[in-house]
Order: C-alpha cells, then sequence, then structure tokens
C-alpha cells in the first residue's frame, strides 16, 4: 500500500470527513460506500455575466466503485441523486469526483 492509499482511506474513514451512501449502477444492485461530500457553491462565466449555483459534488474511492456512469444513483441520508456528466479520477487514480443532481 502506497502513502497516497493509506492517507485517502484515512481520510474516507475518518467519521468527521467520510459519510456513508448507496451506489446504485444503472440495473446494478446497490452497494454500501464511503464518500466525502463537496457541496460548494459555483461561479460560471457566460459572456459578461456571472452565474452562482449551488452544486452537490462527492468524491467516491476507485476501490469502492471502478467505473461509475452518468445517470447511475447515489443515495445519501435518504436523498437520491444521479451522476450527471462524465466522472473525474484524480491524478494518482485513487477517488472520482462526481457531480450530482436531484433524482
Amino acid at each position: 500500500m502506497t502513502a497516497f492509499v493509506a492517507v485517502v482511506d484515512a481520510l474516507f474513514s475518518d467519521p468527521n470527513i467520510g459519510r456513508e451512501a448507496v451506489y446504485t449502477s444503472d440495473g446494478g444492485a446497490p452497494v454500501l460506500v464511503r464518500i466525502v461530500s463537496r457541496q460548494a457553491d459555483a461561479i460560471t462565466d457566460f459572456g459578461d455575466a456571472r452565474l452562482w449555483s449551488e452544486t452537490t459534488r462527492i468524491d467516491l474511492r476507485v476501490a469502492e466503485v471502478a467505473n461509475p456512469r452518468p445517470g447511475d444513483r447515489i443515495e445519501i441520508d435518504g436523498d437520491a441523486f444521479l451522476i450527471q456528466g462524465e466522472p473525474i479520477r484524480d491524478r494518482e487514480r485513487l477517488v472520482w469526483t462526481l457531480d450530482l443532481r436531484a433524482a
């Protein structure tokens, strides 16, 4: 195990940072996973205007979900979300960042 893997595992396991969620691939069975939530605001430039919007992003370990796809479902504390857009993997290929929208 590399140092990066150990750090990622520690972050996701920390009860103050990581949370439990249920991941369900399209047509698949539900799987209990650990996530790190990033519910930040996004500012997007559109011509001369700047648009503010709330976003729901999460980090998910590649070791738990090898290939998340748009349309797959994530349930967090009873709230259902769908993955929108293409998931992005970090440089070390340990963590997916997913954009979610309410289901």
